[in-house]
């Protein structure tokens, strides 16, 4: 048995362009200037107290909680509308259900979103019953910390070594790597691809029908 452990903003969820929007909302809420656009994109990944803290060191910490906080309430209002819907990329369901129907493949979330989020956008496309563990930012530590990806494979019974992570950020590539799994890293996400194997991707992928087919050879492997 293996597993495979996927991201989900920027590796499945198109989400970029709605994080940096809602995060716009968060820092003005508090009137402060918010971070610029390729600001935001870059810790996209991160548990969201985490995410603030970087993109605003200097704020204090009750303040990054504050922040953080009325991301949330942004986020549940965007959620709320009745036209709101959060796009994935192409290609990126029908893999994720390729994999999941597989008996000798278990499928996993490591996310830095919320479960709360992570069960509305599975649910609205569907993938609900697809991922056999998921680990978010409610359960684990932040990335890079192996935390994710080492509780999924001991809740499959597999060891690390069995899991590939797929990811679109540098810090997807380092908690895979911090875990003892392969990393492979997608060229449609936040991170360039270059940072990406700086981190320790063992393989970039650019094309969802290049990462089924990487899927398959460390499957046959």
């Amino acid at each position: 048995m293996k597993a495979v452990l996927f991201d989900c903003d920027g590796t499945i969820a198109d989400s970029a362009g709605l994080i940096v929007a809602i995060m716009d909302r968060a820092f003005r809420r508090f009137d402060l200037d918010p971070p610029p656009p390729e600001a935001t994109r870059a810790i996209i990944g991160l548990s969201l107290e985490k995410a603030v803290h970087a993109l605003r060191p200097s704020l204090d910490e009750r303040v990054v909680v504050d922040l953080a906080e009325g991301y949330r309430i942004e986020y549940r209002a965007e959620r709320a509308r009745p036209d709101f819907s959060e796009r994935l990329f192409p290609g990126m369901a029908e893999l994720v259900r390729a994999l999941a129907a597989r008996d000798e493949v278990f499928v996993g979330m490591v996310t830095g979103k919320s479960r709360r989020g992570v069960a509305a956008l599975t649910a609205h496309h569907g993938l609900s019953d697809c991922f056999h563990a998921v680990r978010t930012a409610d359960d684990c530590p932040s990335k890079p910390h192996p935390a994710m990806v080492l509780e999924c494979c001991a809740e499959f019974g597999i060891a690390p070594e069995a899991a590939v992570v797929v990811g679109d950020t540098t810090f997807d590539m380092e908690m895979a790597r911090a875990a003892g799994s392969r990393a492979v890293g997608v060229a449609w996400g936040s991170h360039s691809p270059e940072l990406m194997r700086r981190a320790g991707a063992h393989e970039i992928v650019a094309e969802t029908h290049a990462l089924g087919a990487a899927l398959e050879r460390f499957l046959a492997d």
